[in-house]
């Protein structure tokens, strides 16, 4: 897991061949006026989906993983907590892994929590376990998602 002001977010376009297109879309984009939905960029090998969410409780956030894709992830309206725990400390699965729309959820908890302010960036690998939305009201964020 990265977490970061997205004015730094040079320093890690070296991580994935996508990141750096990924990074430029975050920055050209105001977020606060775009249209809620998926925006392909790259087919299904970069696209970004803007979403108005209901936050949760860190009790009622969903612990997830990804096999096929990292998560770039925008609060854009207000702060958002995300829960954390290594993928390989999850162990009470909540429903087998869905291949179809890669992920799975798990009752674990985070061991660590972190919040990003709009204009920072997390970003979750394969091997974070994440419990995003964590909070109170609703939050418009986006979701960069890269294929490995």
């Amino acid at each position: 897991m990265i977490l970061d002001s997205l004015k730094n977010s040079e320093a890690y376009e070296k991580l994935h061949p996508l990141f750096k297109e990924a990074f430029d879309y975050l920055k050209s984009v105001d977020f606060s006026k775009a249209d809620t939905g998926k925006t392909e960029l790259k087919g299904k090998d970069l696209f970004v989906m803007v979403s108005d969410s209901d936050m949760k409780t860190e009790a009622d956030a969903k612990m997830e993983v990804h096999n096929k894709y990292i998560d770039i992830q925008l609060p854009i309206s207000k702060p958002e907590t995300y829960g954390w725990k290594a993928r390989t400390e999850l162990k009470e699965e909540r429903e087998p892994f869905n291949e179809e729309k890669d992920i799975q959820f798990f009752y674990d908890k985070g061991t660590t929590l972190v919040t990003a302010v709009p204009g920072d960036f997390a970003i979750f690998f394969p091997e974070d376990g994440h419990a995003p939305c964590i909070g109170e009201g609703k939050i418009r964020k986006v979701v960069v998602k890269i294929k490995l």
